[in-house]
Parts: C-alpha cells; structure tokens; sequence
C-alpha cells in the first residue's frame, strides 16, 4: 500500500492542523486545510502559516497540484486562495458544498453569494478517486459535523476533516445548521471499518484533559479500543445521545461568523467596497422587550 509522505502544521490560535502530503515517488503534492491567519479584533488577516506550507513543499522540493479542503470551517478562515494564486493548484471539496451554501446564504443575507458551487474548482463525488502523482485518493463523503464533510483517503492514510477528534477528546460537534449526530456516528463508522493499521490525521486537537502536548495522529484500531465516545460497543442511540448533551454546552467558535461567510466562498472575501476594504455581516436577532408595556 502507499504510503504518502506527510508533513503536519499546527495552528494553535484555532486548535487547527494543516497538512502537506506528496507522493515520494513524483513529488507532486497538495496541501489540505490551510489556514489564513485573522486577527478578529483588527480586521486584518495574514499569511504567515500559509507561507509556512509553501516553504516546506519548497524545501521537500513539491510541486502542488491541488489544495484540498474537508469542509467549509468555523473555526478559522481558509488560506486556499492565497495558496492557489502562488502556485496555480486547483481548490476541491466535496460537492454537497452547496447544501451549505443554500443553508448560509439566507442567514447571512448573502445575494450574491452562488449557491452552486462553482467558487471551487472541483466538487468531489462521494468514492470519487484522483491522483497526486501515482498515489490514488479516494473521496469519502462523511456528513454529520455539516452536510459536506469529506475525508481523503490516501494509501494508508486518511485526512478526517472534522469527523473524529484524538480517541481520548472524542467527535466533533454537530449542531450547526446543516449537522446531524446520527450521521455523524454513521460516518465514523465507515471509516473505522477502514483497517485497523490505516493512520488518521485529525483536523483539530484541544489537548484532553490529562494529556500535556498536541496530538493529531491515530490508528483505526486505536479509535475502536479507546474513543471516549465512539470505540466499538457504543451504539448510534448511545452516541446520539452524548453527542447531543455535549453539544448543548458548547459555545460558538470565535471566528465562527467570519470564517463561514468567507469559507462558503472558497476562501475568498467578498467584493471590495468602493473604498477598497472588503466587510464581512454580523447577524443580529430582534431585541424583544422584556417588560410588557405600561398601559
């Protein structure tokens, strides 16, 4: 089986991990989940982690072909554009990709935002299988964190997006619009039908508690002895039920609202204002009176 090479970047103000992974045979390569980094507070955004993964394929000597995102993310803003316009790779997700673009479009107000994908160069069909190189991917289509989550299964390894979190933290949340905990315990089960030697790359780590260091790197056998919410023995309705308690304690991620607006769009901000700035929309509900009204 191949076994692609793989560097990991990991950018503590999102608990995110970037990856670099090419095929030692060709040296063409892709980069899956970059992050821009964004300061909230300022408005300004940077790109010095994204600059980072194309120093590595520079020093690897890797030449990219695609930048390959799990999902539209709400924890940090993609740097896939940036990557793209320094390289020329081609941006792919997974086609469903435009169910969350029909389900944020109305939230956010977002005219003109298109609904039919085609900010992205590729939508990637469920079981659909490319090349990097001579290494074959195949696409995973695993929904329930949003409706469009894929995994890139790539010889013996498989990039999870936001689907399974290191055994002892769990699964990711999946109560934004769009999420559903019963997919999402049908979608780590297929991929933990996968061999128990085939290594997982985690999109996030929060650090358990007990566990003092980063960690984004598991096995599937080590999944099905030792997650705390998914190892085998657990069933749909038990984890539906976990899922569902936790989440309802969750708070909303930080850049939740700008990284969504930005990530349905495959990473691009809107137009420009006539005064050059780009402005992202806050939603605000209604306030409603909280004393009734005197007479």
């Amino acid at each position: 089986m191949t076994t692609p090479l793989i560097r990991a970047f990991f950018d503590e103000p999102t608990n995110t991990v970037s990856y670099l992974v090419w095929d030692a045979a060709t040296m063409r390569g892709a980069v899956i989940d970059p992050v821009l980094d964004f300061d909230l507070a300022a408005g300004k955004a940077d790109i010095r982690s994204a600059e980072a993964i194309l120093d590595a394929a520079k020093e690897e000597g890797v030449t990219l072909d695609w930048v390959l995102e799990t999902h539209a993310h709400a924890d940090h803003l993609s740097a896939a554009p940036f990557i793209k316009a320094k390289t020329g790779v081609a941006i792919g997700i997974g086609e469903d990709i435009r169910k969350v673009q029909k389900i944020f479009r109305p939230v956010f107000g977002l005219d003109d935002l298109k609904t039919d994908g085609s900010d992205f160069d590729h939508l990637f069909a469920d079981g659909e299988r490319f090349r990097i190189g001579e290494m074959e991917v195949e696409v995973l289509h695993v929904p329930g964190h949003t409706p469009a989550d894929v995994a890139y299964h790539i010889g013996d390894a498989v990039f999870v997006g936001d689907t399974l979190f290191m055994p002892d933290y769990g699964t990711a949340r999946a109560d934004f619009p769009g999420g559903d905990a019963r997919q999402l315990y049908r979608s780590i089960r297929r991929l933990l039908e996968l061999p128990g030697d085939t290594r997982l790359f985690m999109c996030h780590d929060y650090k358990a508690p007990g566990r003092d260091t980063y960690a984004w790197e598991t096995t599937v056998a080590e999944q099905r002895r030792n997650s705390v919410h998914v190892h085998d023995g657990v069933s749909e309705d038990e984890f539906v039920a976990r899922r569902e308690a936790r989440d309802a304690d969750l708070a909303v991620p930080r850049l939740l609202l700008p990284s969504v607006q930005v990530n349905i769009r495959a990473g691009k901000f809107p137009e420009a204002e006539a005064n050059g700035v780009a402005y992202l929309r806050i939603p605000v509900m209604p306030v409603r009176e909280s004393v009734e009204p005197k007479p």
